[in-house]
C-alpha cells in the first residue's frame, strides 16, 4: 500500500469510526481530521467534502461486508441454516463489545439519512441487498428443510430485520436481552418452518412430543464478556 492509499485508507477509517459512534451529521471534519492524523489538505484531496467522504464510507463498508462478515459466518458452521445464526451473532458480539451503545453501521445512518442523499441511499441499499442475497443463498442451501412454497428472499428480508430490530432494542435497552429473545423468536419460527416442510399443514404446529413450534425457545445466557479484538468498525 502506497503512503498515499494509506492516508486515505486512514482517513476512511476515522471517518467510518466517528460516523459509527457520533452519527454522521454530529461528526466534524476537524474531528476526523483529529482522529486520523491528517490536515485538511490531505483529507480534500482525496474526498471534495463530506458528502464524499460518506460515499466512501458506504464504499468501505460495502467492500468489507464480504470477508469481515459474510465470510466468517459461512466458516462458523457448515449447516446453513445456522450461518444464518452465525451472521446474528457477529451483531451480538458488537453489542457486547460497545455496551449495546452502536448498532449496525450500514443501519445507523440509513436511520439517520434516510432518503436525503440519493447517492448514500443507493450504496446503503447495495449492502442491505448483498446482505440479504448471502442469506438467501443459505436458505437455497437448506431447501429441503423449508417448505415448497415458501419466499425465500422474503425469510432473508426478515432475518435482517430481526437483526436491525434486535439491534435497535438492545441499543433502548442497554442490554442485549431483547436482541437476544428476537433471535430466539427467529431459531423457532425456523424450526416451525422445518416442521412444516416435512408434515401435513394440520399438523404442523405440534411436534412428535406434543410441544408447540409456537413457544419460544429459551434464549441462551448473556455472555458476561466479550472479545473486542476482532470488533471492526465495518
Amino acid at each position: 500500500m502506497t503512503p498515499k492509499s494509506e492516508t486515505r485508507e486512514r482517513i476512511l477509517e476515522e471517518a467510518a469510526r466517528l460516523f459509527h459512534e457520533q452519527g454522521y451529521s454530529a461528526t466534524g471534519i476537524s474531528t476526523i481530521l483529529r482522529r486520523a492524523g491528517v490536515n485538511s489538505g490531505s483529507l480534500y484531496h482525496f474526498f471534495p467534502g463530506k458528502d464524499a467522504l460518506l460515499i466512501g464510507v458506504l464504499e468501505r463498508h460495502l467492500a468489507l461486508l464480504e470477508p469481515f462478515i459474510l465470510l466468517p459466518a459461512e466458516g462458523a458452521s457448515s449447516d446453513p441454516i445456522e450461518r444464518v445464526f452465525a451472521l446474528l451473532e457477529v451483531y451480538r458480539r458488537g453489542l457486547l463489545v460497545s455496551g449495546c451503545t452502536r448498532g449496525c453501521p450500514v443501519g445507523n445512518l440509513a436511520l439517520e439519512l434516510g432518503d436525503r442523499k440519493p447517492r448514500a441511499r443507493a450504496l446503503m441499499n447495495e449492502y442491505f441487498a448483498a446482505w440479504t442475497g448471502r442469506v438467501q443463498t443459505w436458505l437455497a442451501a437448506a431447501d429441503d428443510r423449508l417448505p415448497a412454497q415458501l419466499d425465500r428472499e422474503s425469510l432473508s428480508r426478515l432475518v435482517l430485520a430481526v437483526m436491525e430490530g434486535g439491534v435497535m432494542q438492545a441499543r433502548a435497552a442497554g442490554s442485549v436481552d431483547p436482541f437476544d429473545a428476537a433471535v430466539a423468536q427467529l431459531r423457532s419460527y425456523f424450526r416451525l418452518l422445518a416442521s412444516y416442510s416435512r408434515r401435513e399443514p394440520a399438523e404442523a404446529f405440534r411436534s412428535a412430543e406434543g410441544d408447540s413450534f409456537l413457544e419460544p425457545v429459551e434464549a441462551a445466557e448473556p455472555a458476561e464478556t466479550a472479545d473486542a479484538s476482532g470488533w471492526r468498525y465495518w
